[in-house]
């Protein structure tokens, strides 16, 4: 057995059973687990109140960590630490923070005064998101029996100013949620900053594949690769579409057999692609490059890649099912080199494990500028997650009019309507930039019988006019990250901790605001 695929290298016939089980299982195993995560729940106070107020802050804040831990809401573990008293105590926790494998960020509140320069060294090596929980352990003030001991132990409506000020004044990112931590929309922000924290977690340290170099003369999807690993973590090499092939040439017919039989019980097979279709061999190609690719990637240890139909040699048709299904497995994916795009996709996709929906990747393709119904219809050459699909996907070959290939196998199927969002990170030569535009899909009241590709219909908000304007002026790009399930509050906590520029487009967005706001970050960006 072959660990890193998963499959049983044999020939015996006995064994597809054995093979198509393990296949079905395969592709879920590189999906992002948050549970196996943690975020440390600390909590400041300092020796002046006694050891009695020490103990009820212990337990109020154990306590606390612990509903937080079995909110449903939360996708990671809350863990409480004991809470810390001195400069000493704060320092040794963070540095056990930073180097705890499972913790992808803290969570800090002061339930007493807990005097700020006790937090300056531990601050200063902090290298993990940080959340500023803004409570008090009681929700209600005590009218009839508050005294001064009361007041003693519940100080956080100051203490928590005080810790503010020393991370305002150190520039130190942060999100600060505020509120009783019983409130519902207060655990939300908690569970949108802690997705967005195990996305970063995700990043740090992760390989994405480029297999050749950008579509030829496009400018948008190359960038400045060495800056992005110093600023994101994450590193981008390029690999030998050759050496991609000759993985895919030792798959066995036994493997694609059972990958083929995965296919049947998962899709509707078009009539060509069935056994005895004219294009079955273009099928099991398919099938055999998604094996290599899919082996590739998981013997390398990558989290995504990114390929061009400009460098296929030696592969027989553009992957197409392989890239979709790899996709939906949770490796990051963007077409003609886009490694920024890619490394977005698998970012999403961490920080929407265990949603409803997709994330996909996207490119705006066409216009439909009806005044009546503005909508921009988005695909890919073959390329969109089929965890997008509104119902069953149909698995087809068709020809492909660029690469020059044999006709590649894919799945086709429209998406889900409801809200969603189209995220683009850009490189702007200074600074990274994040655009995200908010968009409501719509079902597709009309067939598209001749165009067989994976597609989605939207609508950019505020409207077709300011939303596309405001994304030109932003200087996104047509590669998108498509996403149903994660909001505009997502990819701003994930922008705050990558400390990148973000520029939302939305419901209330104007065009010469949107503008100025540029011009305004410029002069931010350039003296930062």
């Amino acid at each position: 057995m072959n660990v890193s695929t998963g499959l049983i290298r044999t020939t015996d016939n006995s064994q597809a059973e054995a093979e198509s089980h393990i296949a079905r299982h395969e592709l879920t195993k590189y999906m992002i687990n948050l549970k196996n995560l943690e975020v440390w729940f600390l909590t400041g106070s300092q020796h002046l109140y006694g050891e009695e107020t020490l103990r009820q802050a212990a337990a109020h804040a154990e306590e606390i960590a612990n509903y937080l831990d079995q909110a449903g809401q939360i996708p990671v573990k809350v863990r409480f630490r004991p809470i810390v008293k001195t400069s000493a105590e704060i320092y040794d926790t963070i540095a056990d923070a930073n180097h705890s494998p499972n913790c992808i960020g803290i969570i800090t509140w002061m339930h007493t005064f807990s005097p700020a320069k006790m937090w300056i060294r531990g601050l200063n090596i902090l290298n993990k998101p940080l959340l500023h929980l803004h409570t008090q352990y009681n929700r209600d003030i005590p009218w009839n029996s508050i005294d001064m001991d009361f007041m003693n132990l519940n100080q956080s409506a100051h203490g928590d100013r005080e810790f503010g000020h020393i991370v305002s004044k150190m520039r130190i990112n942060r999100k600060v949620v505020t509120g009783h931590w019983k409130d519902d929309e207060l655990i939300d922000q908690i569970n949108v900053w802690a997705r967005a924290a195990a996305a970063w977690h995700d990043w740090q340290g992760a390989q994405f594949a480029r297999f050749g170099d950008n579509m030829r003369y496009v400018a948008v999807t190359d960038g400045d690769k060495v800056s992005a690993e110093t600023q994101f973590g994450f590193s981008v090499n390029t690999y030998a579409v050759g050496d991609l092939v000759k993985i895919v040439n030792q798959i066995t017919e036994s493997q694609i057999d059972a990958l083929i039989e995965e296919y049947e019980h998962t899709y509707s097979l078009a009539p060509n692609v069935q056994a005895g279709g004219d294009k079955r061999q273009n099928l099991r190609d398919a099938a055999q490059i998604e094996l290599g690719l899919r082996q590739f990637l998981t013997d390398g240890g990558f989290k995504g890649f990114s390929n061009t139909f400009e460098d296929l040699h030696g592969l027989k048709q553009l992957p197409g099912i392989a890239t979709q299904r790899l996709m939906q497995a949770g490796f990051g994916y963007a077409g003609e080199g886009d490694w920024k795009t890619a490394a977005l996709v698998r970012a999403a996709k961490a920080m929407a494990s265990g949603l409803p929906g997709g994330n996909a990747f996207m490119e705006d393709y066409t216009y439909h500028l009806d005044p009546s119904n503005t909508l921009v219809l988005g695909a890919h050459m073959l390329e969109v997650d089929p965890a997008l699909a509104k119902g069953k996907p149909s698995l087809e070959v068709h020809p492909l009019g660029i690469g020059g290939k044999d006709d590649p196998a894919r799945l086709v199927f429209d998406a889900a309507g409801g809200p969603a969002l189209n995220a683009s990170l850009v490189d702007m030569g200074d600074r990274f930039r994040l655009v995200v535009n908010e968009v409501e899909a719509q079902e597709p009241q009309n067939q598209l019988p001749k165009l067989p590709v994976a597609r989605v219909l939207w609508r950019p908000l505020p409207d077709m006019k300011t939303g596309c304007s405001a994304w030109i002026y932003a200087g996104g790009a047509h590669h998108t990250v498509y996403s149903q399930n994660l909001t505009i509050d997502h990819f701003r906590d994930f922008a705050n901790i990558a400390n990148i520029e973000l520029l939302h487009i939305g419901k209330n967005t104007h065009l010469a605001d949107f503008q100025k706001e540029i011009r305004w970050n410029e002069g931010y960006y350039n003296t930062h």
